[in-house]
């Protein structure tokens, strides 16, 4: 494929033109596809959703589709690009409101507790193993509006770029963390559970310094989840508090 100025460019997967709107860039022979790529998304996370991600084999979207597995392949090429598709579809498009008004770090909060939100719904979306960066319509509509967060921010735009993806970064390990270590939901007993737990086999002797933090009164862990989020992001948001000023 060649631009209007005559340089190569990339060939677009198939799954990737369908996702926007555009023509098949390689059609299949055989009867016209009845059914979209975005069907094979809602289905696969609905399947992800109940069963687990690994529940989400080409075979069981096909059938759950009413189609043969050998079927999907007029719509991607691989069960990677299922996989980009399924993940497309699980963020859903960003809130055109999300980061409209405020100061950049209000505007940036409520981006980064939307994304955590979403990610709650749905842990398998942040544990997932990924080939290639995501560039569907909805993946790449967060990153617009999480870039809108730093508008007259003075940051040039691959600084842009990389804050939003050091926030990312970190929402999503702190929900793979939480759902790893059972922390996800804020029931009431979870996160003194885990101070119970810890102190029970921490003293004085042994591990001074965490028997000390544990034992600190100040220290309150009623919902694990949010308490960290909170306390991660107002972290970053201060380093780049400083970043900013310096633009």
């Amino acid at each position: 494929m060649t631009s209007t100025d005559g340089t190569a460019q990339p060939a677009i997967p198939r799954y990737l033109a369908l996702l926007w709107g555009r023509a098949d860039p390689t059609p299949r022979r055989g009867p016209r596809p009845t059914l979209s790529v975005r069907d094979i998304g809602v289905a696969a996370v609905a399947i992800a959703d109940e069963h687990g991600v690994e529940a989400a084999s080409m075979k069981a979207i096909a059938t759950t589709l009413g189609l043969t597995t050998m079927s999907l392949y007029r719509y991607v090429d691989s069960k990677d690009d299922v996989v980009e598709v399924m993940v497309d579809t699980a963020y859903g498009p960003a809130d055109p409101g999300l980061t409209s008004t405020g100061t950049w770090r209000e505007r940036l909060t409520a981006w980064a507790l939307a994304a955590a939100a979403g990610l709650r719904k749905r842990p398998w979306l942040a544990a997932i193993p990924l080939r290639r960066p995501p560039v569907g319509p909805n993946v790449l509509s967060w990153t617009d509006s999480g870039v809108q967060a730093f508008a007259e921010t003075g940051l040039t735009g691959q600084q842009k770029l990389s804050a939003l993806l050091l926030v990312d970064g970190f929402v999503r390990q702190h929900v793979r963390q939480a759902s790893q270590m059972g922390m996800l939901d804020s029931a009431d007993t979870v996160g003194t559970s885990y101070e119970a737990m810890v102190a029970e086999f921490v003293d004085d002797d042994r591990l001074p310094n965490l028997a000390a933090a544990i034992a600190d009164e100040r220290q309150t862990d009623d919902d694990y989840f949010t308490s960290e989020l909170t306390f991660g992001l107002a972290v970053i948001l201060d380093g780049l508090d400083v970043l900013i000023a310096s633009a």
